[in-house]
């Protein structure tokens, strides 16, 4: 079971995106600037370590949350989506005048049971150097 999914308006600003930057990431904010918010960055421009979790991909991004901020959010599913009007973020589609935002649910029990597993910043910067 996948931690986290994405919408078909999200899928578009993606692309757009891609088309312009390349490869991109996101990392799930704890407060900072627009509240607690998705943002996305080029892949690699936002600095991850030990004090992140890496919750695996969203289309072909790889997405990250603190881990304070991940002991909160654990038993939800998250679907990344768009919304209309400017945040303020240093997220990559600002300029386009949406902002990413997060929709949430909490996971069954039996869904707990099949999620992926999550690793912390650093066993991922471990792996994706090998």
């Amino acid at each position: 079971m996948e931690r986290v999914t994405i919408s078909d308006r999200a899928i578009e600003v993606i692309d757009e995106l891609r088309d312009r930057f390349g490869d991109l990431m996101f990392h799930q904010s704890g407060g900072c600037c627009d509240g607690s918010s998705p943002m996305c960055f080029e892949k690699g421009d936002f600095k991850v370590g030990g004090g992140d979790v890496w919750m695996g991909q969203v289309y072909g991004c790889d997405f990250f949350m603190s881990k304070d901020q991940f002991e909160y959010w654990k038993h939800t599913h998250l679907t990344l989506d768009v919304t209309e009007g400017r945040g303020s973020s240093f997220s990559l589609e600002i300029p386009m005048g949406v902002r990413f935002i997060i929709r949430s649910r909490i996971f069954t029990m039996e869904e707990m049971e099949n999620l992926e597993p999550t690793m912390t910043g650093e066993e991922y910067l471990e792996a994706d150097a090998g």
